[in-house]
């Protein structure tokens, strides 16, 4: 490894991207900070009365309510949704179980669902993403919330089952991020899963966990895989990843990115918008671009992380904390020092120190927050995903997994552009007779994917396997 930089990215998006990361399956004990009593020890109620939630300080929830205030200043697309369809309630007798991040972004998107009609429980994907605050306010809010940031590995398998296992109700739609509700429901909870009605999920991680059951005939319910939609793949993956990634590194090491030299693993839309941002702080950018496939194994290992400079920082801008061996980190020769939140130094023998951040998480919503106005794009994809499930005629959607309507990603961009006081040309009548369009749009194909390297993608979500290459960045 050259210089003194290694960020591990594995990106939300297929072709993933790492800079140097770790992941680690034997977590830290939680940190509770303020208070050393674990939120489950803890019996809280709302000022309804309510004592269905398990989150860290319901007392937080006034201050919760006020970030929450802020990110609906820039979500004026969901807000807009929000005000256009809560009178006809399109999702009255919906009852949505959610696993996402718990921050003022996801909780504006919470609270549509509801607006719409929606009953809802919901829990973290990412045992450090949780704004404590916006849980609370969640939660005072009559949302039943499970989450707090600091969860151990018990903690979250916990959180997920209090959002199923609840006595007269049952889940009919699945919001996921990650895939870790679809398969606790899936395992744990068979005759619940046969009932849904359909899953909507947002990562590369569990889209790619949804394919499976599909080929393997175990997935009884239509999916929707929102993360290859085009609206999320070109703002939520490449521009607030390019935003998020200096937030988070920036906190937590408070480092100088001139001159640095920074190995980037994986060149897609995260990839390309972690690049992008450190070559504009005049970092040295190398990109190491791998097999689909074979990103979803170990990025980073043992040998890699021994190779090393002293100094050397690792983290992870992907969904899960499995493309670094952390666990391999977890050996008597080495040891662990938390210098600050998020921070740990592992050090070596010799005394070596390699910088490690969020225990191999990922980073920009574990150390960092990330632009409003991106996440109004997704939450914005989510929703009418959802509604598009829960109210399709009985037929349109068989047992498998399929793309967000093509229809449906322009009206999401359409919903954003009065943020830019944008205004679209209409094709006159003849000019869409000659390109063979409608006026109203779908207005390119399906296998239209919007740059000219990206790859088709197809209903059985073939991947096209790229070659492997190492490149400077300059």
């Amino acid at each position: 490894i050259p210089k003194s930089f290694v960020i591990p990215t594995k990106v939300r998006d297929k072709h993933s991207m790492s800079m140097f990361v770790t992941t680690d399956q034997l977590s830290l004990p939680p940190k509770y900070s303020d208070d050393e009593t674990s939120p489950r020890e803890k019996t809280q109620v709302n000022s309804k009365g309510s004592s269905d939630f398990c989150v860290k300080n319901i007392k937080q929830a006034e201050f919760g309510r006020r970030e929450i205030e802020i990110a609906e200043q820039d979500m004026s697309a969901l807000i807009s949704l929000r005000k256009r369809a809560q009178g006809e309630k399109p999702l009255a007798g919906a009852k949505v179980v959610g696993c996402t991040h718990i921050t003022a972004q996801t909780a504006v998107l919470i609270e549509t669902l509801v607006a719409l009609g929606a009953q809802c429980r919901w829990t973290a994907c990412n045992i450090y993403s949780t704004q404590n605050e916006v849980a609370a306010a969640l939660a005072e809010s009559g949302v039943s919330v499970f989450a707090w940031k600091g969860e151990s590995e018990d903690d979250f398998w916990w959180c997920i089952d209090r959002c199923v296992n609840v006595e007269g109700w049952q889940a009919n739609m699945i919001l996921d991020d990650g895939g870790d509700l679809t398969h606790w429901v899936y395992k744990k909870y068979p005759s619940v899963f046969k009932k849904v009605r359909g899953i909507v999920e947002e990562s590369v991680t569990g889209v790619h966990r949804l394919y499976q059951l599909s080929k393997a005939g175990k997935l009884c319910v239509p999916a929707m895989n929102v993360n290859d939609s085009v609206t999320k793949q070109k703002f939520d993956n490449l521009y607030c990843c390019r935003e998020s990634i200096l937030d988070g590194l920036k906190r937590t090491t408070d480092v100088m990115f001139g001159g640095k030299q920074v190995v980037v693993c994986g060149y897609g839309e995260v990839g390309k918008g972690c690049c992008s941002a450190l070559k504009a702080l005049g970092a040295i950018v190398c990109v190491t671009e791998i097999d689909p496939i074979c990103a979803l194994q170990n990025v980073v290992t043992r040998e890699h992380l021994d190779r090393m400079k002293n100094g050397c920082i690792v983290c992870n801008m992907g969904h899960s904390n499995t493309e670094i061996d952390v666990a391999s980190l977890r050996t008597p020769e080495l040891t662990w020092e938390r210098v600050r939140s998020q921070v740990d130094h592992v050090i070596w023998p010799d005394g070596k120190r390699v910088i490690l951040l969020a225990e191999g998480r990922l980073l920009n919503l574990s150390c960092s927050t990330v632009p409003s106005f991106v996440l109004s794009i997704t939450a914005t994809t989510q929703a009418l995903a959802l509604i598009e499930l829960y109210n399709a005629p009985e037929g349109r959607y068989k047992q498998d997994v399929y793309l967000l309507p093509k229809k449906m990603d322009e009206y999401v961009a359409s919903l954003h552009l009065p943020n830019f006081d944008a205004h679209l040309t209409e094709l006159s009548d003849e000019q869409a007779k000659y390109m063979g369009l409608n006026k109203n749009g779908p207005f390119k194909p399906n296998y239209y994917r919007y740059d000219r390297c990206s790859k088709t993608t197809h209903h059985d979500f073939d991947y096209v396997q790229y070659t492997h290459f190492y490149c400077n960045v300059v």
